[in-house]
């Protein structure tokens, strides 16, 4: 699992974090978050060198990447 920190979804256009945390956009919030959850365990060495991943949000490997972008949907 990747975790956006503080500052990464403060890099986020102006009124994107507040509008997400409605109760209206429950789902949307949950879809991005679910780009931050890879099923299996992947190291750090491991991650720096990926340039895509399967994500799914049944995973739980209990190993957590800090990172400084939100990953949104296209």
């Amino acid at each position: 699992m990747v975790a956006p920190t503080d500052a990464a979804f403060a890099k986020l256009p102006a009124g994107t974090l507040d509008s997400l945390l409605k109760p209206g956009n429950k789902a949307k919030l949950t879809s991005i978050l679910a780009y931050h959850v890879v099923p299996g365990k992947v190291k750090a060495a491991d991650v720096v060198k990926l340039t895509s991943a399967k994500t799914d949000i049944g995973a739980s490997n209990g190993v957590i990447h800090v990172i400084d972008a939100v990953i949104l949907p296209k």
